[in-house]
């Protein structure tokens, strides 16, 4: 297994040429770093008019490693070759590193740069990537490469800490200002003494310039910046949410969730980045599929939830979350539900979830630090057993399936107070669909248990306790009560009902072994109709073909499922074409194959020329080998190392037009790749938007 690593863009508020000279002093030891014991010049070149420096260095690393296993390996030191590349008329140092010691059983590679900052040219940039590949040690692999990316992370944490220490040392000396190289100057070499003056202010330095100014060269991210607004992270989960990012980048082009969110599905899933990637594109796709990006905008509560739904944001905790109050046990669940349905509901949570996702962004900014999650107070006085009316339990446990799929680790801390004898009977029906760490955020009290020490005042402000709980801080949430029978909806009413979105899901899912793809069949009576189809490629990639016979293909027979989920129940691989029919005789290609990479979301239409079956196939993708030399081409290889197994999954939905129904342009017939969401860009630097497409001939 590959372990790669990227930094963040780390920003020194210094010159270049000064951050050069202090990068110097590190050499041919540093005693800020115990383990680099030597390190000796074994090349260097310098070009004639002096501008650009090549210094290769053999180093030495004393790695603290249990000394059986030094023994077994037979070596005190590890060696590094380094190869520094100065430019000094370009102003930038690129550094590359690899492993000499071991180098047929471990590869360790490693690429550093220092630049000018984009934004301010008396600022430094530094960036990092580096990536570690136990091919064998003697069967200590795992311990091998735990050994290495916990020192590794060490050094990476240390880095900037160590510039600037040296840089503090030269302010020591009075050397604070590096004149820029010039042809003139090319004989001083960079760590001359007399190229460096004494006593001169440094230039361009403006504190407040970095209030403004983004930090972050284009779609990069600034460590300043994920430290003021996502938090404390070590460099590995640094670099789990820079390459998710990237992914996503890359993927999305250029429509990217915010880096909260990502951060938020990285932590739900441990940062595995694997985890973490499949259920955010399902999340992203769920997103699109419903338009809940602009749920805030578009959503209007009806009167009845104005009136009778017992929820509301009240102030914010002492950690600064936004605080919501729920009066869990004055809600007519039943009255709601027959008022309104399961939709409405549902929706009226999700703005909910939407309008806190909003209000920690609007903290973060208030109190200076980091808020990615809110408080929940969920008031049960009066929870009896008709809360546990089946249907509005039923929602109940829907409507927590898809929170906790879409919003994960955005509850910060769950207060219950004044649990009745009736809510174990409750807390038994739904625990199980929340996720386990959710759980550990919940804090239950009894009566009136929460007045005391360790109660609400050890989380919230004493002068906004609200009225109803002993506080004197009125709140304005609806106090509920029961709905009239009146504002049911009747039978009729529930069947005639238009949009069922959040009912029935409209898209089914499959997933794709290799060597066994998913098949449907649509038949087509009408020889000029239009199949149109939209689909997410969610994990791996694959190869998505059409295909049309004359010969009903035999349909395999499936179980039924039941599920109450947002998500569809299917997932279940079906084949239709038959092994023993030949392409060409029993059915025939119509459209070219389409391959589609992981994360692409793809729409496209295809108009029919006979009557007949046609079949549409998902296909696991094969790397394709290069006809010229038969080798895998590197991006292949690149793509496996990310797929951990032989399956992929898509999300998909198809429908059949007439020719006089089909109101699109010629545009409209396109298969084209598009971003997965239409969330927000607000993150990146970078306005440009692309997207690619293949004509369906």
């Amino acid at each position: 297994m590959v372990q790669k690593y990227q930094s963040p863009v780390r920003v020194y508020k210094h010159p270049f040429e000064l951050v050069m000279a202090a990068y110097e002093r590190r050499f041919p030891t540093c005693h800020l770093i115990p383990m680099f014991v030597a390190s000796d010049v074994v090349n260097e070149e310098t070009s004639e008019d002096g501008s650009t420096q090549k210094i290769e260095r053999r180093c030495a690393l004393d790695v603290d490693a249990p000394r059986l296993l030094k023994r077994i390996a037979g070596v005190d030191y590890v060696y590094f070759i380094q190869k520094n590349t100065l430019n000094r008329k370009e102003r930038t140092l690129h550094i590359e590193s690899h492993n000499e010691t071991f180098s047929n059983r471990v590869v360790v590679h490693e690429t550093c740069c220092y630049s000018v900052h984009p934004e301010n040219e008396d600022w430094t940039c530094f960036e990092q990537t580096a990536s570690l590949d136990i091919k064998s040690f003697f069967g200590f692999e795992s311990t091998v490469e735990k050994i290495a990316m916990k020192q590794y992370a060490s050094s990476i944490k240390k880095g900037k800490e160590i510039i600037e220490y040296y840089l503090k040392e030269l302010d020591d000396e009075g050397l604070t200002h590096v004149p820029r190289w010039s042809p003139s100057s090319h004989s001083l070499p960079l760590s001359s003494p007399t190229s460096l003056s004494t006593n001169q202010p440094e230039l361009g330095i403006n504190d407040s310039l970095a209030e403004i100014l983004p930090g972050t060269p284009e779609d990069k991210l600034d460590a300043d910046y994920i430290k003021r607004y996502l938090g404390d992270l070590t460099p590995l989960q640094e670099s789990c949410l820079i390459r998710l990012r990237k992914w996503l980048q890359e993927t999305h082009k250029g429509k990217i969730p915010k880096d909260e969110h990502i951060l938020r599905f990285l932590r739900a899933r441990d940062f595995n980045m694997d985890k973490a990637r499949e259920i955010l594109c399902q999340s992203l796709t769920w997103r699109k599929q419903h338009q809940v990006d602009y749920l805030l905008e578009t959503w209007s509560s009806p009167q009845v939830l104005q009136d009778y739904y017992t929820g509301g944001w009240h102030h914010h905790d002492k950690d600064g979350r936004p605080l919501y109050i729920l009066r869990l046990g004055q809600m007519d669940t039943k009255g709601l539900v027959r008022a309104l349905g399961e939709e409405s509901l549902l929706r009226h949570v999700l703005s909910i979830n939407e309008e806190g996702l909003r209000r920690c962004e609007e903290n973060t900014k208030v109190f200076g630090r980091p808020i990615s999650c809110w408080t929940c107070l969920v008031d049960l006085e009066g929870l009896n057993m008709r809360h546990l009316w089946r249907p509005g339990v039923k929602a109940l446990l829907r409507i927590i399936e898809v929170v906790e799929a879409n919003y994960p680790e955005t509850l910060g801390r769950l207060l219950i107070l004044r649990a009745p004898r009736v809510f174990p009977v409750l807390w038994t029906l739904v625990s199980p669909f929340i996720d386990e760490n959710t759980r550990k955020k919940f804090l239950i009290y009894a009566g009136n248990d929460y007045q005391g020490a360790g109660g609400l005042v050890d989380y919230i402000d004493k002068e906004i306790i609200p009225d109803f709980l002993g506080g004197e801080c009125m709140c304005e949430v609806p106090e509920g009560g029961l709905v009239p029978k009146s504002m049911y909806r009747t039978a009729e009413e529930v069947e005639n009902e238009d949009i069922r979105l959040w009912t029935e899901m409209i898209y089914q899912s499959a997933s794709i072994f290799k060597g066994a793809p998913h098949e449907i069949v649509i038949e087509i009576i009408d020889a000029s109709s239009v199949i149109t189809w939209d689909f997410d490629v969610c994990k791996g990639d694959i190869v998505f073909n059409i295909y049309h016979s004359k010969r009903a293909p035999q349909v395999p027979r499936k179980d039924t499922l039941g599920a109450h989920g947002i998500t569809s129940p299917g997932g279940n691989n079906v084949q239709l074409i038959d092994k023993s029919w030949t392409l060409g005789q029993d059915y025939s290609m119509v459209e070219s194959p389409l391959t589609c990479k992981e994360g692409e979301s793809v729409q496209g239409s295809h108009i029919t020329r006979w009557p007949g079956f046609y079949i549409l196939q998902w296909k696991f993708h094969n790397m394709a080998a290069c006809s010229a030399t038969n080798l895998p081409r590197v991006d292949d290889v690149l793509a496996t190392l990310q797929v951990s197994s032989h399956k992929c999954k898509v999300m998909y939905y198809t429908e059949v037009l007439g020719s006089e129904d089909f109101r699109g342009s010629m545009t409209s017939l396109e298969s084209s790749h598009s971003g997965f969401s239409q969330l927000s860009a607000a993150t990146t630097n970078s306005n440009q938007s692309q997207s690619s497409s293949m004509i369906s001939r």
